[in-house]
């Protein structure tokens, strides 16, 4: 007997869309109530709080995005989806160093916006950690200088789509940036 029902198949993709990272959004305030997509609950349409995220513009094809690891126990019957986020910031700064250590504390609600115009959710319901990274100051004049981090969250489901950006009906981005 099957939990859920397949409700329907998938014809080949098309080669529309490109890979990669264009920008990353953090906040650690409340989201509230979320409100999902009458038709389909993988699509975020608003949150009831009013959550400020701080924007983190990517640069470069070394920052990567995994909705979704599949954790499937059948011995002991559970599943989980482990996300995980490959993000470099180059330049080291000083605004920045205390802005990563700051990262580092908290386990924020992470939105990975993409080259391709989606926007997805990181940690929705238990928060986004930063589980490793380093902080290099290369060696060779064209090795990486800059904030390497990879970033970890453990969700029932894998990460969620927004359907319009990040809902501006009450959710903000800040202006407020570093320029390294």
């Amino acid at each position: 007997m099957a939990c859920d029902a397949l409700t329907t198949g998938r014809d080949k993709a098309c080669f529309n869309q490109i890979a990669g990272i264009k920008n990353v959004y953090f906040s650690t305030d409340d989201l509230g109530a979320i409100t999902y997509d009458v038709t389909n609950t993988d699509v975020i349409t608003t949150f009831a709080g009013a959550p400020e995220f701080f924007k983190y513009e990517m640069r470069g094809t070394n920052n990567t995005f995994d909705g979704g690891t599949i954790n499937k126990d059948l011995n002991n019957g559970t599943v989980f989806f482990t996300q995980t986020a490959t993000l470099n910031f180059g330049k080291l700064d000083k605004a920045t160093h205390k802005e990563i250590k700051l990262l580092v504390w908290a386990s924020p609600t992470t939105i990975i916006e993409t080259f391709n115009g989606d926007y997805f959710v990181m940690g929705l319901l238990n928060g986004s950690d930063v589980t490793g990274g380093t902080i290099p100051t290369g060696g060779a004049k064209s090795d990486f200088s800059g904030y390497s981090l990879t970033m970890t969250a453990e969700e029932l489901t894998p990460a969620n789509f927004l359907a319009v950006d990040i809902p501006t009906t009450t959710a903000t981005v800040s202006a407020t940036q570093i320029t390294p």
